[in-house]
C-alpha cells in the first residue's frame, strides 16, 4: 500500500491550536506538508487571544522533524484572512491546501438568541472561511492546483436544538464549498466538507457519556485522503467519527409535474404530496445547472 504524502505541499489549517485542527496539522506535517498553524488562541466563545496554542503545535511539528509556521490572526476579518494566506506565501512560497476548521460556540435557544450571538458565530465559521479561502483560491488558480476542506456539522446539515447560529453557519459552509468545487474544477481545485463527530472542547459537554472512540485522530484520515493529490473527489459531504465514514448528500426526488396546468392549485399540490415526497428514483445534482436540467427533462416529459 503506497503512503499518501504531501512533500512540497503547503497546508493552511485554521483553529489548529487544539482539537481537530491540531490533529490535522500534526498528521499533514508528518506526511511531508509544510503547515501554517493558525489559531487566535481565544476562549470557546471567541473572546480573548494568545499565542501559546499555535506555538505549541509548531513546536511539536518541528520536534518531529517537520516544518511549520504559527499564525495568530483572526479569521473573522478580511485583513485576518489575507494575513493568514500571506504567512503561507511569504514563508513557504505557495498554498496548496486549506482546512477551514476555526470555530466558536454561543449556543442559545432560538427565541432567546441575540443578534450579536448569531453574528459572532457566522463571523468566525462562515465569513472566516470565506476570508481565508478567497485569497488562497486566487493563489491556487495561479498554480492550477488546490484542495479545500470545510468543517461543517450535523447541526447544520440536520439541525440541533439551541444552535440556530452554529447550524446556519455550518450549512452555509456546505454551499460555499459546493461553489468552490464548481468554480475550481478546471483548475484542479477540489473542495469537500466533513461533519465530524469527535471529542473536542466544543463538543465535550455533548459527547462526554457516549462511550465511543471519539478521538480526533479518527477524523483526520478522511481529511488526509480528500486533500491528497491522488483524490479527485469534490463537491461532497462526509459524516466521520469513531471509525465510521459515510457520505451525506442532498438528493432531488423525481417529484410530480402538473402537465395539464403548470399553475397547479394548492389543492392539487396537496393531493400529490406523496408523489412529491417520494424518494425513489432520486438523483444527486452536481450543481444548480444539473438540478435545472433534471427539472426540464421531467417537465418536458
Amino acid at each position: 500500500m503506497s503512503e499518501i504524502r504531501f512533500d512540497g505541499r503547503v497546508a493552511i489549517i485554521t483553529g489548529a491550536g487544539g482539537g481537530l485542527g491540531r490533529t490535522h496539522a500534526l498528521e499533514f506535517a508528518r506526511r511531508g506538508a509544510q503547515v501554517v498553524v493558525n489559531d487566535l488562541g481565544g476562549s470557546l466563545d471567541g473572546t480573548g487571544s494568545g499565542t501559546s496554542l499555535a506555538d505549541q503545535v509548531v513546536s511539536e511539528i518541528e520536534e518531529a522533524g517537520g516544518k511549520a509556521i504559527a499564525n495568530y490572526d483572526a479569521v473573522s476579518t478580511p485583513e485576518g484572512g489575507e494575513a493568514i494566506v500571506k504567512t503561507a506565501l511569504d514563508g513557504f512560497g505557495r498554498v496548496d491546501i486549506v482546512i477551514n476548521n476555526a470555530g466558536i460556540l454561543r449556543d442559545r435557544s432560538f427565541a432567546k438568541m441575540t443578534p450579536q450571538e448569531f453574528e459572532a458565530v457566522l463571523d468566525v465559521h462562515l465569513k472566516g472561511a470565506f476570508f481565508v479561502s478567497q485569497p488562497a483560491f486566487r493563489a491556487m488558480k495561479e498554480n492550477a492546483y488546490g484542495r479545500f476542506m470545510f468543517t461543517a456539522s450535523a447541526a447544520g446539515v440536520f439541525g440541533n436544538f439551541g444552535q440556530s447560529n452554529y447550524g446556519s453557519a455550518k450549512m452555509g459552509l456546505v454551499g460555499l464549498s459546493n461553489v468552490l468545487a464548481v468554480e475550481g474544477a478546471k483548475y484542479d481545485i477540489r473542495s469537500n466538507v466533513i461533519a465530524p463527530i469527535a471529542m473536542t472542547r466544543m463538543t465535550e459537554d455533548i459527547l462526554a457519556n457516549m462511550d465511543l472512540p471519539l478521538d480526533t485522530e479518527c477524523v483526520t484520515p478522511l481529511v488526509i485522503h480528500l486533500c491528497s493529490e491522488e483524490c479527485e473527489i469534490t463537491h461532497e459531504i462526509y459524516s466521520v467519527g469513531a471509525g465510521r465514514f459515510a457520505r451525506v448528500f442532498v438528493g432531488l426526488c423525481r417529484g410530480w409535474v402538473s402537465k395539464e396546468n403548470p399553475r397547479a392549485s394548492a389543492e392539487e399540490v396537496r393531493d400529490h404530496m406523496e408523489q412529491i415526497r417520494d424518494e425513489s428514483g432520486y438523483i444527486v445534482p452536481g450543481s444548480a445547472a444539473d438540478e435545472m436540467i433534471a427539472a426540464m427533462k421531467d417537465i418536458k416529459g
